[in-house]
């Protein structure tokens, strides 16, 4: 079982979350950095995985209107894919 950290106080831009997402979920070089390569890396990980999504309210603030969108993409993988999600606002 793998239990990661996200938090979204690291997260200051687009490119910085891609960034703290790629380093800490150990996805690939090919990482994509965009929704479409975040769900299908987010896909691959094991059913067993836990990812601990904390200050998400702060996406808000750092990502505007694209961090409903970058949480959504989470939470459609983890119910798709069967993963666990928690999520601390």
């Amino acid at each position: 079982m793998s239990i990661f950290l996200l938090d979204g106080k690291d997260m200051t831009s687009r490119e910085v979350a891609y960034d703290v997402i790629a380093a800490e979920l150990s996805f690939p070089e090919y990482f994509g950095r965009n929704l479409d390569a975040l769900y299908d890396c987010l896909s691959e990980l094991p059913s067993d995985t836990t990812i601990l999504f904390v200050n998400t309210a702060l996406l808000e603030e750092y990502l505007g209107d694209y961090a409903g969108k970058f949480l959504d993409c989470f939470r459609d993988a983890a119910g798709e894919c069967g993963f666990t999600l928690r999520e601390k606002r």
